[in-house]
């Protein structure tokens, strides 16, 4: 299994288990306030990382640079936009709104330049 593949497993499977966690709290205390952030942690987080992952392991890919940085924004990205959801809907640290807006806003569109990125190398990938 190559390096990105493997990273991006690692994360997916933290993802997915901070999503089913997440869920059986909510589950157990009737507390729903969680449910975008817990479903953007499952989708993003766990779901898309596990796919990259598989493509990285069944595709030849060139392991260049845009493949370092399509893995690191999805990381990056994943990670961002999940806390950045958080601390704009439920704002736990009770942050000025400006702060939790700007990093919801980071997260979000780092997470766009990973797909983005992924595009582009599906088109550069051969068979």
């Amino acid at each position: 299994m190559n390096n990105y593949s493997k990273t991006l497993l690692r994360f997916s499977a933290a993802f997915g288990l901070i999503g089913a966690l997440m869920g059986a709290h909510m589950a157990g205390s009737g507390a729903y306030e969680l449910r975008p952030i817990h479903a953007h942690i499952l989708v993003v987080g766990w779901l898309s990382l596990f796919s990259w992952s598989v493509f990285y392991k069944v595709f030849k890919s060139n392991e260049g640079l845009l493949t370092k940085l399509h893995v690191w924004t999805a990381i990056i990205g994943s990670i961002g936009l999940t806390l950045g959801m958080l601390f704009e809907f439920v704002n736990p640290f009770n942050l000025p709104s400006s702060i939790t807006l700007i990093i919801y806003i980071i997260g979000g569109s780092v997470l766009l330049i990973s797909y983005i990125l992924f595009f582009v190398l599906t088109l550069m990938t051969k068979e």
